[in-house]
């Protein structure tokens, strides 16, 4: 990834759906083409947000596991979204 650094929206203890209304709070007042990183616990979080944000038309630049213990996952504020 290239760019600025993303924005820490760290969600772990937030439960779905309210994590994924969370993202699309922070994208919504983001500009176009700035990233949020959100930190998600693992199970239905890491599984149900980064499907939801495709769904919607948002580019899920990066999902991966973090060395402390919970999920990484970068999107990015599209022109469209």
């Amino acid at each position: 990834m290239t760019g600025s650094p993303p924005r820490i929206l760290d969600l772990r203890g937030v439960g779905c759906p309210l994590n994924y209304v969370k993202c699309r709070v922070a994208l919504d007042r983001a500009a176009p083409g700035e990233r949020i990183e959100m930190w998600l616990d693992h199970g239905e979080p890491e599984e149900n947000v980064p499907r939801s944000c495709e769904e919607d038309g948002i580019p899920v630049l990066l999902v991966e596991d973090s060395a402390q213990g919970y999920v990484r996952v970068v999107v990015e504020r599209s022109e469209g979204s």
